[in-house]
């Protein structure tokens, strides 16, 4: 089969489509024909050497895929070819194919294109965790949301909303924050400015319930300085960095939690969990008209260096999808 590999770390001009071997459905497994994969800022740092695979998971990178199965192995009761799934990997999603776990795979919305499909499973299931499973978010709450152009900052809002819960988002790209503005967001604001004291004026002085932070270091402090009394900060991404200086009587005074997330190292009985939730919970979303995945760009893999570019240079709205 073919996939992208990374033969040096690097720019993104050391991405290859080359041909490897294709792999094979062990017992509980099923092996999908990928159709569409998406593209994440984890597989930004993995080209440059800095994120590697978990051990026993592939080489190849890529966290996520939508296709079709193809093969199942022994023992599989979920699934059967032709199916249509997509789900998240610890690695080989920018490949033909991929042999999973059926318990960690989850039906494809009837109707939806692969290339909305290939959107969903790493934003959705990252922010569905990180803000819901973890954070416990209720209606009434107010959701803070960083980077709320990504495509997990995109997801959390749309998740927000059909939770009734009060949508705040920042970004440093002013066009993004009209975008979402325009899909239901409450308060956009400047990630560049004094969000955190926007923050307690649009709360009235309360401060945010729950914050996804999918910055990192340099918002530390001011995330301190804009959480509700028992408010929850969950760290998703640290694309800022990741060491910084942090006011504990602050966090004592209000009460609050400050705690980290990742799903790719899990084990695949937390994943397989988290599949199970997330098909009876969100994927109804996608088809009574609360959640709609947003795809910035898509590239034939043939161009995947363009499509990690394009990302690098936080040029998108949206997920990025490379389609097969």
């Amino acid at each position: 089969m073919r996939a992208i590999v990374i033969p040096e770390f690097g720019g993104p001009e050391v991405l290859q489509l080359a041909d490897v071997p294709d792999p094979e459905p062990s017992d509980g497994e099923i092996l999908v024909k990928v159709k569409a994969s998406g593209v994440n800022r984890a597989d930004l740092l993995q080209r440059r050497g800095l994120y590697p695979a978990p051990p026993g998971e592939s080489e190849v990178p890529g966290l996520e895929f939508a296709g079709v199965v193809e093969e199942v192995g022994g023992g599989v009761t979920r699934w059967r070819p032709g199916d249509r799934v997509m789900g998240i990997v610890g690695g080989g999603g920018y490949a033909e194919r991929v042999a999973v776990d059926e318990r960690v795979a989850v039906a494809v919305p009837e109707g939806m294109p692969w290339s909305m499909a290939g959107a969903i499973p790493e934003a959705y299931m990252t922010a569905f965790d990180a803000v819901f499973r973890q954070a416990a978010l209720r209606r009434g709450e107010t959701l803070l949301i960083h980077a709320v152009g990504s495509g997990v900052g995109i997801a959390a809002m749309q998740l927000g909303r059909r939770a009734g819960a009060y949508t705040i988002g920042t970004s440093r790209t002013a066009s993004k924050l009209v975008r979402a503005g325009g899909m239901g967001l409450d308060a956009g604001l400047d990630g560049g400015g004094a969000w955190e004291r926007s923050v307690m004026k649009e709360t009235h002085g309360l401060g945010a319930d729950v914050i996804q932070d999918l910055v990192g270091a340099p918002y530390l402090a001011r995330n301190q300085a804009a959480i509700a009394v028992g408010g929850r900060h969950v760290v998703v991404g640290v694309p800022g960095g990741s060491r910084a200086e942090i006011d504990l009587r602050a966090l004592m005074a209000r009460r609050a939690r400050l705690f980290g997330t990742v799903l790719r190292a899990r084990a695949v009985e937390e994943k397989a969990g988290l599949a199970e939730e997330f098909s009876a919970e969100v994927v109804p979303g996608f088809l009574d008209g609360w959640l709609l995945p947003v795809v910035d760009r898509v590239f034939p893999v043939s161009r995947a260096a363009d499509a990690h570019l394009r990302m690098e240079a936080n040029r998108n709205f949206g997920k990025i999808v490379m389609v097969w």
